[in-house]
Formats: C-alpha cells, structure tokens, sequence
C-alpha cells in the first residue's frame, strides 16, 4: 500500500512517552504502518506552557503535524486518541479530508468531561486558575482551559464523521466510563465498530492489552485504508 501513515494523539496531561503510545506504536509499524507520536503543547518534550493551552489547541497541534507530515513525508490517513486524544481525532478527523480511518481508545463522548479532575472550580473562578494533580504531577489549569472545553460539541463532530470508526473501551474503565463508548458509537455513523478491552484499565498498563490494541487496529484497518 502506498500510504499507511498514522498519527497518535496521547491522553490530558500524558506524553507521547506513556507505555501504551509506545507500545501500540511499535507494534503498528512491525505491521508496516509508520506511527508519528508527538507531545500536545507543553507536556513531555514539546514546548510552551500547559497552562495557557487548551482542548482547541490539541486540535490546532493535530492540523499542524498532519500538514507537516504532508509536506515532508507521506498524509498520515488514520488517526489514534487515547482519551482524551480520542476526542481531539474525532474533531480533526472532520477538518482533514485525506483520513480513510479512526480509532478511539477510552474516549469521552465530550470533551469536557475531563472537567471533573477540577476539584476546586470556586478558585478557578475567583483566581482564575488552579493547581490540579493527576498521576501525582501537579498541573495548572486556567479558567479558559474549562471555557474552551464547553465550546466543543463532540456530539455534532460524532455526527458529522464520514470515515470508518474503531472504538476501543473497557467496561472497568474508572477513569472514562464505558457509556462514553455506548455513546460515541450511537451517534456515529457506519462503518462503525466496538471492541470491549474486558480487565483493561485506562491507560492500558498491562503491555498485553495494548497489544492486542494494536494488533486488532492493523486487521481492521486492512479494510478501509487505501481501498480507494
């Protein structure tokens, strides 16, 4: 196949470092697909502040690598989120036209839901920001990091999807619940497929179930990237 180019979008507050990028990705391109993964802006090597980021930025460090790989290599035509990189593929899925296939793994069927890690609203909104710990790191969450989360209706880009979806979830995900899957796969168009990763946690800490991740990704994709 000429073009089997992917592009992996990490979890809120991850890097392209965690296990389950890295594994998934390795596993992809024994199977002859390139992977790209990179940092969201201001998380792991990429550069500016996290704090003065948000979900439309996520989207806008998608576009760019999309359009850099373009340019320099080959149009990556398949998309992969965890989480809430799930969401941020939905979305830019719908702004590039080259994308022949999406996968989501844990995703909300919203991006605000990653609101809830915001404990103490009160200080975001007399202070405008506040101190939030995830994974025991601290992060710095501004008011228009919430703002711009509320902005974005992943219900309507679910909608408007025109390429063939792969969700991935488990039922004992505690992190994302398993009813953000029901519900992307509701709204989403056909070709439409779910896939229960049964005894997975959300970050897919056991090697194997990320893994079996990738491994399910290549078969399925055989279907729908590059038949045109």
């Amino acid at each position: 196949p000429n073009n089997r180019m992917a592009l992996f979008a990490h979890c809120f507050t991850c890097s392209k470092d965690l296990s389950i990028v890295k594994t998934i990705s390795k596993k992809l391109t024994g199977q002859g697909i390139a992977v790209l993964s990179f940092d969201f802006t201001g998380l792991g090597q990429s550069e500016g502040e996290f704090s003065d980021s948000n979900f439309s930025n996520n989207i806008d460090d998608l576009i760019d690598t999309s359009n850099y790989l373009k340019e320099n290599y080959n149009e990556p035509t398949i998309l992969i989120g965890h989480s809430l990189g799930g969401a941020a593929v939905i979305k830019a899925a719908n702004m590039l036209d080259q994308v022949e296939a999406v996968i989501t793994i844990g995703a909300p069927s919203q991006a605000k839901h990653v609101s809830h890690l915001v404990t103490d609203k009160s200080k975001i909104e007399t202070e405008g920001e506040a101190e939030i710990s995830i994974g025991g790191r601290p992060f710095t969450i501004k008011k228009q990091f919430l703002e711009d989360l509320d902005e974005h209706d992943l219900r309507e880009e679910t909608e408007k999807l025109r390429t063939p979806l792969l969700i991935f979830h488990s039922p004992q995900d505690n992190i994302v619940g398993i009813d953000n899957a029901a519900e992307i796969y509701k709204h989403a168009h056909h070709p439409k497929s779910f896939i229960s990763l049964d005894g997975a946690d959300h970050l897919l800490s056991d090697k194997e179930d990320a893994v079996y991740v990738a491994t399910l990704i290549a078969a399925w994709m055989e279907r729908y990237v590059n038949r045109k």
